[in-house]
């Protein structure tokens, strides 16, 4: 199965991840609720590490639960681990074998954490080593950049959201995510074509903010991974406090705008590229301001609440970073110097 057949996959695999692993999600949340964790200490890697970015949003925004992202090397080179007591520690990784993201749970396991896997790979070291275990059911991911494994790492995280809320009416929204994405995938044609255009591009930025911060560095991900494109994400925060300075004209800006808290922060931004440093800006938005500041507007169907939006932003974005790959003449399967499972300590 090929990289464009994974992003492809994405419905289907979702689809299923909903249906047969909710009953699960409800155990595991109210292991959760009888815990009472003070805190969710996270620990991922790569693509993994922007899922848990996402949790880190959802988590606190809905279930108002503080969530810390690990520094695994104080866990193995430095062998100086912080005190995990009072803890949920949750480590979430596709392969579940990287040795880092292990011994953190084996150090909340000490500590008398509670500890919870969320993996591809049910019977993995990392799902040994946890109390419960969430299959994220991407089922087998063979290209080495990572698409139908993200956004099912995505949609597992906001089950869990879901569960611990115990909200039917967020349930109800989580459902529609599959044919949102079905309808995200639309976009393809138009993607390729803008692929075209950014054939020769040497470096961009990728911006996004709140939910969509973790998107911004997936996508920064992808672009980097497979295109060899130097990519920065921000966000829109962040990139005014000086990083704007290096916009001139013609520079390849790439920007999720979703409506919502930020809606206006990004669209005041936006503004100030395009019409300001006359940056070159592909936008994908719901919102019609900003498809209409950007030379590529990439345009998503209205009503997807922001808090389930990453899992469809990302869809167009995985496109854009196969067709550039393509363009370019390099590898969308194997890109150089890329392994699928990398064992970190």
């Amino acid at each position: 199965m090929s990289l464009r057949d994974e992003i492809f996959e994405q419905p289907t695999v979702l689809s299923a991840a909903l249906q047969t692993q909710w009953e699960n999600v409800q155990r595991v949340a109210a292991a959760i609720r009888a815990y009472q964790p003070r805190y969710i200490f996270l620990a991922a890697r790569g693509t993994s590490d922007h899922a848990g970015l996402y949790g880190k949003y959802l988590w606190g925004a809905y279930n108002h639960i503080p969530v810390a992202l690990a520094a695994p090397s104080l866990f193995t080179l430095y062998q100086r681990p912080p005190n995990l007591t009072g803890a949920l520690v949750v480590g979430i990784s596709q392969s579940g074998a990287s040795p880092d993201i292990v011994s953190v749970l084996a150090k909340g396991q000490r500590c008398g954490a509670a500890t919870l896997a969320i993996t591809n790979s049910p019977h993995s070291p990392l799902a040994q080593m946890a109390d419960s275990v969430l299959d994220v059911s991407a089922g087998p991911e063979l290209a080495i950049a990572a698409t139908k494994s993200y956004t099912a790492q995505l949609l597992v995280i906001a089950m869990l959201s879901v569960a611990l809320e115990n909200s039917t009416a967020r349930l109800a929204a989580l459902r529609q995510v599959p044919e949102l994405v079905v309808q995200a995938l639309t976009l393809d044609k138009q993607v390729s074509r803008a692929a075209e255009r950014y054939r020769y591009m040497q470096h961009c930025v990728v911006l996004g903010r709140g939910f969509n911060y973790a998107t911004a560095f997936e996508w920064a991900l992808k672009l980097k991974e497979l295109t060899y494109v130097v990519t920065e994400p921000y966000s829109s925060a962040d990139f005014r406090h000086g990083p704007i300075a290096i916009v001139d004209p013609g520079f390849p800006i790439f920007a999720i705008a979703h409506s919502g808290a930020l809606q206006e922060d990004m669209l005041e931004l936006l503004q100030q590229l395009a019409e300001q440093k006359r940056a070159e800006l592909l936008v994908i938005s719901d919102l019609p301001a900003a498809l209409a500041l950007a030379h590529f507007p990439l345009e998503l169907p209205t009503g997807i609440p922001e808090w389930l939006s990453p899992l469809v932003n990302i869809v167009p974005a995985q496109l854009f970073s196969y067709h550039l790959t393509k363009v370019k003449g390099l590898d969308t399967e194997q890109p150089r110097g890329l392994r699928k499972v990398t064992l970190t300590h």
